[in-house]
């Protein structure tokens, strides 16, 4: 599959509730960095774990296959701060 066919594959965003590009779910997690649920959402579509480990830094890759738990006070916190700077505050 050629990069374009695969950045406009779409799927249902089980976090924004419509369809979405592939191209989005690769930039947007935190940092720019693909989604943390990419695997989980295109692994019936296409064999997106090659295609990330092929593709992705083996750290940030790992990240996905393996994600640290986050502490619900400090994720809340980081979306204050990324839409206060989202508003210009």
């Amino acid at each position: 599959m050629d990069d374009q066919t695969r950045d406009n594959l779409e799927r249902r965003c089980p976090r924004l509730g419509s369809d979405i590009p592939f191209r989005y779910c690769m930039l947007s997690g935190e940092d720019d960095f693909p989604c943390g649920k990419i695997l989980d959402c295109w692994w019936e579509t296409f064999d997106v774990e090659t295609y990330l480990k092929a593709n992705l830094p083996e750290s940030l890759f790992k990240g996905l296959v393996s994600p640290r738990p986050r502490d619900k006070v400090a994720s809340l916190l980081k979306i204050v701060e990324q839409t206060k700077k989202r508003i210009g505050q």
